[in-house]
């Protein structure tokens, strides 16, 4: 049952093959992550920028 050096180098290079694959997967799958990340990171600075805006108001009314 000894494998012979073509079945050996094979077995490798469908190994590595499958390898490339997970890691592929992974990669997708952490990017799908970063955007997420990167769309709420967004929203909450759109929700700080109108809060900023709307103290600057407030600020130039009292002063008035």
């Amino acid at each position: 049952m000894a494998l012979g050096l073509a079945e050996i180098t094979l077995l490798i290079i469908i190994g590595t093959l499958a390898a490339i694959v997970y890691s592929l997967r992974i990669l997708v799958l952490l990017e799908r992550r970063i955007a997420n990340m990167e769309l709420n990171i967004q929203a909450l600075s759109k929700k700080i920028l109108k809060e900023e805006f709307r103290i600057e108001k407030r600020m130039t009314k009292k002063k008035r």
